[in-house]
């Protein structure tokens, strides 16, 4: 085996005994499957109590159900015998409205604006309905008169039907890669501290060039950090599918291939420059300070892939998901929601290997010159010469 390859499985097998990576990949997999789970409870759609009091107010209530069901609205019907009673229904939450007498609304406080045109509505043509029933005309004439459907609604661009499902399971995708980038590329700077400080280095780079040594810790790390991912799709993945979440699998793995593909991508980006972070100083510390551009640069992608879900098309998105930095958090969602351009992909794919490919030899040599210097160093001094 190679040296590096022999460095990278002592990372993979020494990070993965550790209680702390059992403990948050647990952590993390609890929270995530509380997302899923709570946001399944939550969206139920949307539903209404609406109670009937008086002459006249069956029927409108019965005909705002009615309207309520073309758009996707289900309005339960409660039948109440007097004024007072339904007050004090709609008082306590009972109802969000409540009909008296076919004649006025009453609400709590501010009225439900959806439930509200309904019952107008419904008020309206059944007031108008008696208004030609005393001008003389038949209920045959009445009826082919207020026997109107809904006009139809044409979408200029095509919409998928699965639009909204893969929105939820894009940004799930977008928390994980934020969660993972940011973890694994401090676990690469954490680790290089750790050895500078310790000295173990100087041991280590006796026999092992700097190179072999920043490539196998990078490679083994990222590996177990693939693994992790992988794992926490594949829960979350069966975790929507069990409680009715995901009616399009295929379209949910789908997006988990991406974004284990944008991993790879991202980490090799970051965790050279994580690296870098972590060989300037000598102190756990000092470490944050050395990593606060790249935070802000992982925090701000993850803001703006989350945006992406609700506006994947904007100018914001799609300068993001092809700059190398942002890349990883922004694309997939552009992606999955059918955003993206062919060309705006490859594009992307290829900034970010270019990108990665420069980075990393300069990345090596400064992490070569810092490693075994004392103290924090400045940047500047060791990019003399790169």
């Amino acid at each position: 085996m190679s040296v590096w390859t022999i460095v990278s499985r002592r990372e993979f097998v020494e990070r993965a005994r550790d209680r702390g990576f059992a403990i948050s990949t647990a952590i993390t997999i609890v929270i995530l499957v509380g997302i899923i789970v709570v946001s399944a409870i939550l969206d139920r759609g949307t539903r209404f109590e609406l109670a009937a009091v008086g002459e006249g107010s069956d029927e409108v209530a019965r005909a705002v159900a009615a309207a309520a069901s073309l758009v996707d609205v289900d309005v339960g019907v409660i039948a109440i015998n007097d004024a007072g009673t339904a007050e004090r229904a709609v008082d306590g939450g009972e109802v969000d409205a409540a009909i008296v007498d076919g004649e006025r609304v009453l609400v709590r406080g501010q009225p439900p604006p959806q439930l509200v045109a309904l019952i107008q509505g419904a008020s309206i043509r059944q007031r108008t309905r008696e208004a030609l029933l005393e001008a003389g005309l038949a209920d045959e004439q009445i009826d082919a008169v207020l026997a109107q459907g809904p006009l139809p609604v044409q979408s200029v661009e095509p919409v998928d039907p699965r639009r909204q499902e893969l929105s939820r399971v894009a940004f799930i995708g977008v928390l994980a890669l934020y969660g993972q980038l940011f973890a694994y590329g401090y676990w690469v700077a954490a680790g290089v501290v750790e050895e500078k400080s310790s000295r173990v280095v100087e041991v280590l780079l006796s026999t092992v060039r700097p190179s072999e040594l920043l490539r196998g810790k990078i490679f083994g790390i990222g590996g177990l950090g693939l693994a992790q991912l992988l794992l926490i799709s594949v829960v979350a993945l069966a975790t929507s599918m069990a409680i009715g979440r995901l009616e399009f699998p295929s379209g949910a793995f789908a997006v988990a291939g991406l974004v284990l593909f944008w991993f790879v991508l991202g980490f090799f980006f970051y965790a050279s420059l994580f690296a870098v972070a972590g060989s300037i100083v000598t102190r756990q510390e000092d470490l944050q300070s050395t990593m606060t551009p790249l935070t802000i640069a992982i925090v701000a992608s993850f803001f703006i892939g989350i945006s992406a879900t609700g506006a994947p098309a904007s100018t914001l998105a799609t300068v993001a998901s092809i700059l190398p930095f942002s890349a990883p958090l922004v694309m997939p969602t552009r992606i999955v929601l059918g955003e993206a351009e062919a060309w705006e992909v490859a594009l992307s794919v290829t900034l970010s290997v270019m990108s990665t490919a420069a980075l990393i030899p300069i990345a090596t040599k400064v992490y070569a010159r810092a490693v075994l210097r004392p103290g924090r160093i400045k940047v500047r001094q060791l990019l003399r010469g790169v």
